[in-house]
């Protein structure tokens, strides 16, 4: 499950993305909050968050193109900075109690873009951090960091934000995810670069997106997979807004919001650490996973209690 952490490069990388990516998640679950506080509608947060992602959805394929021509671990260390700057720029407009839905769109729109070309970059780095042989492992650890933080993250906001001004003190969970960025920088800069397994640099010019489509329509189990994802992606991937909604309208509790979030990302670490056991993910283990998530799922939405409702989005986060 752990053959990855034998690499040193490796351990240090995952260790930095496990900090920096908890104050991601805390900024996330308090930006969500901070625009669902502005004006109780669950559409403005799904709002924010398609400025957020929607840049991803019109951009990844060109920045995956982007990050086959140059040095990925240099990509991830310019998009990881500009991550940081953003973070301390949503935290100085929120401390200056300038934070409304426009510029709060604005900056997530901006964290957005640079999120299109961060992903393929810093993914690819992860792959050449192991053998070829341990990439489904590095590729699942990967995984299991980013949901583990999520249990952290979302759990820690929800306590500071009830403790804090809900106008301005969200701003110094932005400036503290600003900060945990220095976990992530510090292992991309300081890597020893002989122990890496370098791809080689794709090629300038060409149809490289074109490419990539028609090789993925004419392999037909990459189609599949594709057309699950896109379907899954779009309709069960809404914890952000869901999980709010339920929080407040069913429970008469906000930041409860931030639990459920943060039991959701439990249940998605034990699903990415059981994946990277395995030595190899098939078809029918995929079946699987989509199958516990469109059952957990409507579970979530009936849950008749805050119990309920935690225990339900163990098994929410597994399928994911």
């Amino acid at each position: 499950m752990f053959v990855s952490l034998r690499h040193r490069n490796a351990r240090r990388f995952f260790l930095g993305l496990l900090v920096s990516n908890v104050g991601t998640w805390m900024q996330m679950t308090a930006v969500s909050l901070v625009v669902y506080n502005i004006t109780h509608r669950a559409t403005d947060t799904g709002m924010n968050l398609l400025a957020q992602f929607l840049p991803m959805l019109l951009l990844g394929s060109w920045a995956g193109a982007v990050a086959d021509r140059h040095d990925k671990r240099r990509t991830a260390i310019l998009t990881q900075s500009l991550q940081a700057l953003l973070a301390f720029a949503l935290g100085a407009v929120t401390l200056g109690g300038w934070a409304n839905l426009p510029s709060l769109y604005v900056l997530s729109t901006l964290l957005g873009i640079v999120n299109a070309f961060d992903n393929p970059a810093r993914r690819g780095f992860v792959i050449e951090l192991v053998e070829p042989n341990e990439i489904s492992n590095a590729v699942s650890l990967n995984t299991a960091v980013m949901t583990g933080s999520r249990i952290v993250g979302p759990a820690l906001a929800a306590l500071l934000m009830q403790q804090l001004d809900h106008r301005t003190g969200p701003g110094w969970l932005f400036l503290m995810n600003g900060v945990s960025f220095v976990a992530i920088l510090w292992p991309l800069i300081a890597v020893d670069q002989t122990g890496l397994h370098r791809s080689p640099p794709a090629r300038r010019g060409g149809t490289p997106v074109r490419d990539a489509i028609r090789f993925i329509v004419t392999d037909r189990r990459l189609l599949t997979v594709f057309v699950v994802f896109a379907l899954v992606g779009t309709f069960a991937f809404n914890y952000s807004v869901s999980l709010l909604k339920i929080a407040d309208a069913r429970f008469n509790h906000k930041y409860l919001f931030g639990v459920l979030l943060a039991t959701t990302g439990f249940g998605s670490m034990i699903g990415s650490l059981l994946t990277a056991a395995r030595s190899k993910v098939t078809t029918d283990w995929f079946l699987a996973s989509g199958l516990l998530l469109g059952v957990a799922g409507p579970l979530m939405a009936w849950a008749p209690s805050v119990w309920f409702a935690i225990i339900a989005s163990v098994p929410v986060g597994m399928g994911g």
